[in-house]
């Protein structure tokens, strides 16, 4: 045999006509399984010309299933699923015409399929076998069940139970178990019943699992109510609630109820016996540290020390990112040297926490110091941490230490996403750079990574403060061409932009195109325009769009009484701007130290000193402090009028209050 190599075919047929097939061996299956294990051995060492056929290897896999050698047989499946071009019906129709309806097979084969994550494949496979009139043994049915129901392809799961439930078949509890769990993961709470009823109907009754999966769900949604109800139908059918379940209702509680009942649920564990374990104490912790209750979830943690309760992951995890958000920055690092002391390695999330706080309070050497930390202890940083170092290094306006980490994350293989681009690109802009935002911005979009409208907007707003407001403009169009639509801050930015330049034509085609898209406008964007107007002379103007205003519904603040009064007083019309004054007042608004010095310092340049000193006392009257600006313009006023008795006056008024003249006048 050993210089003579059977090609598959005959292979097959020296197991088929041979009379080495299973049928004419059952007694005695040493002899094909010889052959096979010298074909295989011939296959993997001396005749690599030798391959297997879909033939060949399907009576070579009956052989040894029928040999209880499973592992082998499945080795050969894999073959089977991996030969290239060979359909899923193929596989299957060869499998029947050499192994007929053998379930232990068809069981192995589906298996095959879920081990190997083809979990499509693996229902494909389910069907073409059904269609053949063949049954699938309950096991491989549930462990296709369960791989399906783990990645979430709900859908298929179903066809596949119902394709089950219809072949006849025996399902146990393993079956509507994995299937409680389907009903839980779709929130159809209200089908459980009539479910359990069916299964009950067979002889199968709900176990410790069944009751554990639907207390766990119940709870997760708010069901709190109805988790404890189940608790007590469990007890009714003889089944004592585990702390698996106790833990369930537990964080039911801690997030719908009260964390007092929640204390006294875990009293009540200790009471009839069971010891909590980490999980019911993680279950108080996390939610003292989602409520922002500091002391409460100290306590917390000192009990499970006195209980002598190991702290875990999720402990710890807890404790640091409350700690590094009330910005308690000591006690978070405690924590954390307390992890590494228990011989807990930290991983990306929790150094990502402190590296965040870090960053927030502007420390940015010991942010670095911390990712130079996970680096040596072999954690890789992912784009969330780099993501948070950037930030933290933007806002401390590092760009350049920005960009050496951006190229650092490149060349580590690490793709920046949508936020790596944003941060930089803000921070670029902030720090005057627009060709490099721009460029970023280009090279976000060659990789796919749809810009949205905070980018733009973080882009549009850089071309404002440069005043190049063509490119502002031309980003705009071409934002709306790529169906990303403005919102009220896009808006925002043109209409000031175009009114920090005078050119308030252009600010209110924008602003009527905001109304006319339903983005209603705020102070803000109003006081904008208001400006614009005051800047480019047309205080008159103003006043019109001021009262237009109020008709939209949007109230005036001491911004826009400000930036109006200034206006007039710019060009000189004293009288209208008191009118503000006075209107401001009958709106229930205090003209401050800020409107009085704007009229004041109008009055006194222009010599009308007894309304100035007339606005000076109504300030003192009303409990305003006069600030050194209004004493500089009222002696300077006076001052021009000649009248140096009053300049003296005012002069020894401010050295009382405090103030240090500028040089004698």
């Amino acid at each position: 045999m050993a210089n003579y190599l059977p090609k598959p075919l005959s292979t097959f047929n020296i197991l088929k006509e041979g009379k080495l097939t299973p049928s004419s061996c059952r007694h005695n299956l040493q002899l094909p399984q010889q052959f096979i294990d010298t074909v295989a051995s011939h296959h993997h060492h001396h005749h690599p010309k030798f391959k297997h056929s879909l033939l060949s290897l399907s009576a070579s896999v009956h052989v040894l299933t029928e040999s209880r050698r499973p592992s082998d047989a499945q080795s050969l499946l894999l073959r089977m699923i991996r030969k290239s071009g060979v359909s899923r019906t193929q596989i299957v129709d060869s499998l029947i015409s050499t192994c007929g309806s053998t379930p232990l097979v068809f069981d192995l084969l589906i298996r095959t399929y879920v081990q190997s994550r083809k979990l499509r494949e693996g229902v494909e496979v389910f069907k073409v076998v059904r269609s053949r009139g063949i049954s699938v043994p309950i096991n491989a049915c549930n462990s296709l069940l369960g791989g399906l129901v783990k990645i979430g392809w709900v859908d298929f799961a179903w066809e596949v139970y119902h394709e089950t439930l219809s072949s006849g078949v025996q399902m146990n509890n393993y079956t509507m178990n994995i299937m409680v769990n389907t009903i839980c993961k779709e929130h159809k709470f209200d089908e459980v019943k009539t479910f359990l009823k069916g299964f009950q109907a067979k002889g199968v009754s709900p176990d410790i699992v069944t009751y554990n999966t639907l207390i766990s769900a119940y709870s997760g949604v708010g069901l709190v109510d109805e988790a404890f109800q189940l608790m007590d139908t469990m007890r009714s059918n003889g089944l004592e609630p585990g702390l698996y379940a106790q833990n369930a209702v537990l964080k039911g509680v801690c997030r719908n109820r009260s964390f007092e009942r929640a204390k006294e649920i875990v009293k009540e564990m200790f009471r009839i016996g069971l010891t909590p374990d980490v999980a019911t104490y993680n279950a108080l912790l996390v939610e003292c540290c989602r409520k922002h209750h500091v002391l409460e979830a100290e306590s917390v943690y000192n009990e499970m020390l006195q209980k002598n309760i190991v702290p875990d992951f999720v402990t710890y995890s807890s404790l640091i990112g409350l700690f590094s958000r009330s910005t308690n920055l000591d006690r978070a690092l405690a924590y954390f040297k307390d992890m590494k002391s228990i011989g807990l390695v930290p991983d990306n999330v929790i150094y990502t926490i402190l590296i965040d706080a870090f960053c927030k309070h502007g420390v940015i050497s010991e942010a670095m110091k911390m990712r130079d930390e996970m680096v040596d202890r072999g954690c890789v940083l992912d784009v969330v941490t780099y993501n948070t170092l950037l930030n933290g290094l933007c806002k401390n306006k590092m760009i350049q230490e920005a960009d050496k980490l951006f190229y650092e994350m490149t060349e580590r293989g690490i793709h920046p996403d949508f936020y790596t681009f944003t941060t930089l690109i803000n921070g670029y802009v902030k720090g005057g750079n627009m060709n490099k935002a721009v460029t970023l911005f280009e090279s976000m979009r060659q990789r796919n990574l749809k810009p949205d409208v905070v980018t733009y907007n973080v882009l549009i707003d850089g071309f404002c403060r440069e005043g190049d407001m063509e490119k502002a403009k031309n980003l705009w169009k071409n934002m709306i061409s790529k169906s990303n639509f403005p919102n009220h801050i896009t808006y925002s930015i043109l209409i000031n932009g175009f009114c920090t330049k005078g050119r308030v034509v252009e600010a209110l085609r924008i602003w009527d195109e905001m109304i006319g898209n339903g983005i209603k406008p705020t102070i803000v964007t109003c006081n904008t325009i208001i400006k614009g107007y005051c800047r480019s002379g047309l205080p008159v103007d103003a006043a019109k769009f001021f009262n237009r205003m109020a008709s939209s519904g949007i109230t005036p603040d001491n911004i826009t009484f400000n930036t109006l009064i200034h206006g007039f007083l710019m060009e000189d019309q004293m009288d209208q701007a008191f009118d503000m004054v006075n209107k401001m007042e009958s709106q229930g608004l205090s003209p401050n130290v800020v409107t009085y010095n704007v009229i004041l310092n109008g009055f006194c340049k222009q010599g009308r000193m007894n309304e100035a000193d007339m606005i000076y006392g109504k300030m003192i009257g009303k409990g305003l402090d006069p600030d050194r600006s209004t004493f500089i313009s009222l002696i300077n006023g006076h001052v021009s009028q000649e009248n140096m008795k009053e300049a003296f006056r005012y002069h020894d008024q401010m050295l009382q209050r405090g103030f240090v003249p500028d040089d004698k006048f």
